[in-house]
C-alpha cells in the first residue's frame, strides 16, 4: 500500500509541476504586456504635457520688427489701425498715443498698454483687440529646394520649415542641420534635429551629405 502511494505521488508530482509552469508563463506575459502599456501611456502623457499648444505659443509670441498687426477698439473706427508693419525700431504710430514701443511685447501686453493709454484721456472703458496679420520671417538655406525667407507660423519646426521651402535636396544631411537663434549676439550655430522648434528670425542651415 505504501509503495502504491509512493508511486502515485511520484507519478503525479512532475505533472503538477508542469501544469504550474504552463499556468505561470501566460500570466507573466500578461503582466509584462500590462507593464509595457503603462510605460507607453505615461510617456505619451508626459509628451503631451511638454508640447506647447498653438494657443500657448501665440500668447507667448513677442512682437518685433517685421511683424504686421491690426488694432481695433470696439465702436471707435477712428482708432482702428489695420495691417501695420512694425518699424525696424519695433514701434508703430497710433492715434492719440503717438509713437509707441511694441518690440518685445506680447499681444496681451500691447492690448493692455493701449487700453490704459486710452482710458480716461479719450474713452471711459476702451475694449482693445490686437491681432497678428503676418509674422516676421524665418530664414532657411543650404541643401533646400527654395531657400530664402518665409513668414513664421506658430508651431513651426525644422521639418515644417523645410516643407514650406520646397523640401530637402537629394544630398541634404539630416544629421547636419544648424540654427542660429534670433537675438543671439554671438551668432552661434546650434545643431538640431527635424523636430526642433523654430522661432521668428531664426536662420536654418542644412549642410550637404558626402555619403
Amino acid at each position: 500500500m505504501d509503495n502504491l502511494k509512493h508511486y502515485h505521488s511520484s507519478a503525479c508530482s512532475p505533472k503538477s509541476g508542469a501544469v504550474s509552469v504552463i499556468l505561470k508563463r501566460p500570466l507573466r506575459r500578461v503582466i509584462l504586456f500590462i507593464g509595457l502599456c503603462l510605460v507607453c501611456a505615461c510617456s505619451w502623457a508626459q509628451s503631451a504635457t511638454d508640447t506647447p499648444t498653438k494657443s500657448e505659443t501665440l500668447s507667448k509670441y513677442r512682437l518685433s520688427a517685421g511683424d504686421v498687426i491690426s488694432i481695433t477698439v470696439l465702436g471707435e473706427d477712428d482708432l482702428k489701425k489695420e495691417k501695420t508693419r512694425l518699424t525696424d525700431a519695433g514701434t508703430i504710430s497710433y492715434p492719440v498715443l503717438g509713437e509707441i514701443e511694441v518690440r518685445g511685447k506680447t499681444v496681451g501686453d500691447l492690448e493692455k498698454m493701449i487700453t490704459e493709454g486710452l482710458r480716461g484721456r479719450y474713452l471711459v472703458n476702451p475694449r482693445v483687440s490686437v491681432t497678428i496679420d503676418e509674422y516676421r520671417p524665418f530664414f532657411i538655406n543650404g541643401q533646400i529646394e527654395k531657400g530664402g525667407s518665409y513668414p513664421y507660423q506658430p508651431g513651426l519646426t525644422v521639418r515644417k520649415a523645410a516643407t514650406i521651402a520646397g523640401g530637402f535636396k537629394e544630398r541634404a544631411s539630416m544629421s547636419k542641420i544648424f540654427v542660429v537663434r534670433e537675438g543671439d549676439s554671438s551668432n552661434t550655430p546650434m545643431k538640431v534635429d527635424l523636430n526642433a522648434p523654430i522661432h521668428p528670425g531664426d536662420m536654418i542651415t542644412v549642410e550637404e551629405s558626402f555619403f
